[in-house]
């Protein structure tokens, strides 16, 4: 081990869409986790890598603290509070606003009981004028003890290379947990059905996306290795819904599968020839079975 190397690990908390994933990706150079501008996009505890010259970084990125509305939403929130306790630094993401809501306090709450330490940090600082992120500082310092507050653009880039370094300050020396060149823990089957579920996000109306879950069925090499085939399923809630993410004549569901597939190709860096299904699973958010099913477990915390 190199001498003074640092090794920890890191955990992303905040509200829905506030910007974990974005931040994540943009850290590790990489698209790793799905992003949208819809509540509950991260499901699962995604664990990323980064590792420079000072030392690793493995970020725990959890679905966003919230009030749980079923067993999807109750598993969410546990995986959430349970990688508190695991991690050497919290980092704690909000939008620029002088104005703390319910969510936030609840998360306050939360952090308040733990001794790890916090950083805030305030993100998207690209859409406000530079003299205000004093204001927006000092609305949040006092309602938790943080260790430090960081300002960032996670999706510019700014500032977050001065996140690193001050996240390095509070790791200790340590061993380097994963080779250079890994940067995520995910199979990467799960990244594939995750690339799909977003493009269904960021296209389907609102009351879709969150009843949706994406199973990968065959994921195979041809024998030449230059095209991989894959099947894969989305899974709604109801029947109206599945004739919406089909589309008229097929449009969504190609549209989806188009976009979702130039992404997938760039991931595993072949060509791939990508079928989509659309099944109806009735409440799958509340049954334990399926949630297990479609790779949700509480076991593997």
């Amino acid at each position: 081990m190199k001498e003074g190397f640092k090794s920890g690990f890191v955990a992303l908390i905040g509200r829905p869409n506030v910007g974990k994933s974005t931040l994540m990706n943009q850290i590790i150079g990489q698209k790793i986790a799905i992003t949208s501008s819809k509540p509950q996009t991260t499901r699962n505890r995604i664990q990323t890598v980064y590792t420079g010259e000072k030392g690793q970084i493995v970020f725990l990125d959890t679905p966003g603290i919230h009030q749980a509305k079923n067993k999807l939403g109750e598993y969410m929130v546990k995986v959430a509070n349970h990688t508190l306790e695991d991690v050497d630094v919290v980092l704690w993401l909000v939008e620029p606003s002088t104005f703390i809501g319910s969510g936030e306090q609840k998360i306050a709450e939360t952090l308040n009981k733990i001794e790890t330490p916090v950083i805030l940090v305030i993100n998207k600082i690209d859409t406000v004028k530079k003299e205000e992120i004093l204001t927006f500082i000092e609305a949040y310092k006092d309602i938790c003890n943080f260790a430090e507050i960081v300002p960032v653009s996670a999706l510019k880039g700014e500032n977050t290379e001065h996140l690193i370094d001050t996240l390095f300050e509070y790791l200790d020396e340590g061993p380097q947990f994963f080779d250079e060149d890994v940067v995520t823990d995910q199979p990467e089957r799960q990244i594939v059905a995750e690339l799909i579920r977003e493009k269904a996000l960021r296209l389907l109306s609102d009351e879709i996306p969150h009843g949706i879950a994406v199973t990968i069925e065959k994921m195979k090499e041809r024998r030449h290795g230059h095209i991989v085939d894959i099947e894969a399923t989305i899974i709604c809630e109801k029947e109206s819904h599945k004739g919406i993410i089909i589309g008229k004549q097929g449009a969504m569901i190609k549209e989806i599968g188009s976009q979702a597939r130039v992404e997938i190709q760039e991931l595993i860096e072949k060509k791939v020839n990508l079928q989509l299904w659309v099944k109806v699973k009735k409440d799958w958010r509340d049954s334990d079975f399926l949630l297990k099913n479609y790779g949700y477990r509480e076991n593997e915390f």
